[in-house]
């Protein structure tokens, strides 16, 4: 069976060390669902078969004297500091990371504040230089990256805002819309001189094909190549076969 937080918490006081791999924090928090001690809801979320419900946590344990209280900022029996960061709503104790409870998210968001806002259609906290100036996509959010399937609303990792409007944890081409998710204009000139150092076997050399170019959605028919197919509308590499190859019949 997997160590109690308690356990956990006595060996890093005897290491000198509050907290866990994922918070700063001077106490534990009692989960309400089981009545265990975790550092955290994600340690507690690692070690058990069910969720700790952030909301609910009305307790926590001193790492310092173990009195278990109220959930609050500082230890009422020794004054130990639980967090330099407290939130009353999300039981969130950290180190000062800038940290503020959006109430549209729901949850806090690392800030400062006056550096973000919430697109209610997007229905997230968005950095101030992307208002205005990214595509909307109701409750974008709420779903799992479709990369790493972990859920990205309440994520502790940073999504990125791609041009498609989608998220991801990471990667270079959005796989739900298949769009770029960064500029490669300088990939794709490096693809240039590739594939213009590669010729093709003599038996390909005129061998075309169409593609659909996943970036501008435009058609175009262009000579065959392994390394890559180039869109002559928006010259991205980022395309996709789109019918069968076929000899050019002006170099038969």
């Amino acid at each position: 069976m997997a160590a109690t937080a308690r356990e956990d918490g006595a060996r890093s006081r005897q290491r000198g060390q509050r907290g866990c791999e994922h918070y700063d924090r001077g106490c534990l928090l009692k989960a309400p669902c089981c009545d265990k001690l975790y550092t955290c809801r994600l340690c507690h979320d690692n070690n058990e078969d069910h969720q700790l419900d952030r909301f609910k946590v009305k307790e926590v344990q001193c790492i310092n004297c173990e009195k278990i209280q109220h959930a609050q900022q500082t230890c009422e029996e020794c004054s130990t500091l639980f967090g330099e960061y407290y939130c009353n709503i999300c039981h969130l104790f950290d180190k000062d990371k800038k940290q503020y409870h959006c109430e549209n998210c729901g949850i806090c968001r690392i800030g400062p504040k006056e550096d973000f806002f919430h697109c209610l259609k997007c229905n997230l906290c968005l950095a101030m230089n992307l208002q205005g100036k990214h595509k909307c996509i109701e409750n974008v959010s709420r779903q799992n990256c479709p990369i790493c399937l972990e859920d990205i609303h309440t994520s502790r990792v940073v999504a990125h805002v791609l041009p498609c409007g989608h998220l991801l944890h990471r990667g270079y081409r959005c796989p739900l819309c298949m769009h770029s998710a960064l500029d490669m204009t300088r990939y794709w000139r490096q693809l240039d001189d590739e594939v213009a150092q590669t010729p093709m076997p003599s038996e390909y050399q005129n061998m075309t094909v169409d593609i659909l170019c996943n970036d501008c959605n435009g058609r175009s028919t262009v000579q065959f190549h392994i390394l890559g197919m180039k869109c002559k509308i928006c010259d991205s590499y980022n395309t996709a076969q789109a019918g069968g190859r076929r000899i050019s019949l002006d170099h038969q």
